[in-house]
């Protein structure tokens, strides 16, 4: 049976043509190999018609569990998936010469033939993303996304307990390195076997193009510097975003804010996301044109989102670069106590700007999203992060994708929210008290039925995260709040 599960993946390969049929024997002796397995039968033909590669990489694993090549944890059988995938994949310098060679012909040429490469070679973990959760929140400011993420998968037990005596490394320096390329991976690190970059200059620096392996949205991609370096959000990043959009127009690229709290999770590596996906926040209209007196040829306006917006437009990039950079240099250092913002305590900066490109029909667009970062007695989280309340759906940084309006909720909510489900309909259930207040509430909106559970549940959820987004605004959309933003607005 394995035999014939070897036969048919180097075939598959064949087929797809990431294996040349000269090197069919080569292939499977490298998967012997891999699998610690010296015989083989070679007089098996493959399986007519062909399955499905994953299923084949499944018995493939399973064989080196059932072998004691690998222990059955999730970090081993990663580590195996990626390297037996690794064998039906090009080498980068083969990568990057076949996307280059069709961007000549058109930039989405390229990206289709690296997305489709990155998916089929298990990189982009396509069976871990389909078990996400998804659905839509209707709100005056346009529909936002859900997602409850179970795609990343959780340490295991064993794992945990062995991650404790396991020896850390300094290579790669960090999950967004360049060199994770083909890095083998341990215990504390992901099997990278099967990754592959696309080398681009970027404002005559080498970045790389990546895809996110469990992608939060379609062609989900990551651009990060060679250097191993912190993020550093200035007037240099915005032209490095418009670079990029320039490269690959069909794509949107952002930036999380490089402070604390309102930044990502890695702010310790200079990297950008980006990909082929409309947002909510990119379908949001400008509700307040103005002019800024010393960029005339650049179109300006307050975008109606909950979240503090300024949507900046114009022909030319280096126009927007300038602009963009003057609004930075304003935010940073303003302050206006009336609304909570300081800019500063003593020394240490609190306002930063979520920054992202795109272009549209020649047109450049840049949306800028105010932030602060400030913590108080009241709220030790951050003034502008989700409040204690809505902290049982989501209290994790807002980061750049949940800004632009797609919620990506933690996994833990997936079974708590069937306990809430079998609360609302008064059945044996097990809430967590931090939902029960919530739970209440929404029994009072609805008469809660077996047929509508779901949608209330939804819904309810929905409105969280749209309350998420409110409490990280810096000007709330009240009377008191939208004069505050117009005074900003006016310093311009």
């Amino acid at each position: 049976m394995i035999d014939q599960a070897i036969t048919d993946f180097i075939e598959i390969g064949i087929r797809k043509q990431t294996i040349d049929p000269l090197d069919r024997n080569y292939k499977i002796n490298q998967l012997l190999a891999i699998l610690h397995k010296s015989e083989f039968d070679p007089t098996i033909l493959h399986s007519t018609p062909l399955p499905n590669v994953l299923d084949v990489l499944d018995k493939l694993v399973d064989y080196a569990v059932g072998g004691k090549v690998i222990e059955d944890l999730p970090s081993q059988r990663d580590i195996m998936e990626a390297k037996i995938m690794d064998l039906v994949t090009p080498l980068p310098s083969k990568v990057n010469e076949v996307f280059w060679e069709l961007y000549q012909e058109n930039p989405k040429e390229a990206t289709d033939y690296f997305y489709r490469l990155s998916q089929s070679n298990d990189y982009i973990k396509t069976r871990s993303i389909a078990k996400n959760s998804h659905f839509l929140k209707k709100t005056a400011y346009g529909d936002l996304e859900i997602t409850i993420n179970l795609s990343k998968p959780e340490k295991d037990v064993k794992e945990i307990a062995q991650a404790k005596n396991t020896i850390s490394s300094s290579y790669p320096s960090c999950l967004l390195c360049i060199e994770n390329e083909g890095y083998e991976g341990h215990l504390l690190h992901p099997g990278r076997t099967n990754h592959r970059l696309i080398r681009m200059s970027i404002r005559h620096e080498t970045w790389g193009f990546q895809y996110s392996p469990y992608s939060y949205y379609n062609e989900h991609a990551i651009f990060l510097s060679q250097e191993h370096r912190p993020m550093f959000v200035k007037e240099e990043a915005y032209r490095k975003l418009l670079n990029i959009v320039e490269i690959l127009p069909h794509y949107f690229v952002g930036s999380n804010a490089g402070l604390p709290i309102v930044g990502g999770s890695i702010l310790t590596h200079d990297h950008y996301q980006g990909g082929r996906h409309t947002f909510p926040m990119e379908k949001a209209e400008v509700i307040a044109p103005f002019t800024m007196e010393g960029y005339p040829e650049v179109e300006a306006g307050i975008v109606k989102w909950p979240m503090s917006v300024i949507r900046l437009r114009s022909k030319e990039t280096e126009k927007l670069v300038e602009a963009g950079s003057y609004i930075l240099n304003k935010w940073e250092q303003y302050s206006d106590e009336s609304v909570d913002i300081l800019s500063h305590t003593g020394e240490t900066p609190h306002n930063a700007i979520t920054p992202i490109a795109r272009q549209k029909d020649g047109i450049y667009e840049l949306d800028l999203v105010l932030r602060n970062n400030r913590t108080s007695k009241e709220f030790p989280d951050g003034i502008f992060h989700p409040h204690p309340d809505v902290q049982h759906i989501k209290k994790e940084n807002i980061g750049l994708i949940e800004v632009m309006g797609l919620a990506i909720l933690p996994p833990r909510l997936k079974p708590e929210l069937k306990e809430v489900q079998q609360y609302l309909l008064d059945e044996p259930h097990s809430i967590a008290s931090y939902h029960k207040e919530w739970a209440d509430r929404l029994k009072t909106t609805t008469k809660i039925t077996p047929e509508n559970v779901e949608a209330v549940i939804q819904e309810g959820v929905g409105s969280v995260f749209l309350r998420v987004l409110e409490d990280a605004g810096v000007y709330k959309a009240t009377p008191e709040g939208q004069s505050g933003f117009k005074r900003f607005i006016e310093t311009l």
